[in-house]
């Protein structure tokens, strides 16, 4: 069975645009385009300083709880006991008290003085006045 004319031409259209296209995405015969120059705002970077934390942390570690104080927290905040909940959603603090009970306390509660302020994922973290407190998990066994 013989191919019409106009099937012969569709034929050598697609071979055509077979062939042409990898030429068209990769772009050649096209003039390169000029790099930009880059933006001397976006390139500027604070030089390290010496003995910074920021570059000597544990990125993974500790939850980067040296940014905001590397102090054991005062003998009489709360002990952290768990945390139960999703955090930054419904997450709660089960704490000791000073008489030795536990307690669940949600952020902005308090318990002996001490106002829970924030959740992580392996710390508590309370204020007092002026005073601040890291309070972490207790360590497995």
């Amino acid at each position: 069975m013989a191919m019409t004319r106009a099937e012969r031409t569709g034929v050598a259209a697609a071979a055509l645009i077979a062939l042409a296209t990898p030429a068209l995405l990769l772009g050649i015969g096209r003039e390169p385009m000029p790099a930009t120059p880059a933006t001397p705002a976006l390139l500027a970077v604070r030089p390290a300083v010496a003995g910074s934390k920021v570059y000597t942390r544990d990125l993974f570690g500790n939850g980067g709880s040296d940014l905001i104080e590397d102090t054991p927290a005062p003998d009489d905040a709360p002990q952290l006991a768990g945390i139960v909940g999703r955090i930054g959603a419904d997450a709660v603090a089960m704490v000791r008290t000073a008489d030795g009970r536990t307690r669940t306390i949600a952020v902005g509660e308090g318990v002996d003085g001490w106002t829970l302020e924030s959740l992580a994922i392996d710390a508590a973290y309370f204020t007092r006045g002026g005073q601040k407190a890291r309070v972490p998990l207790p360590a497995g066994e």
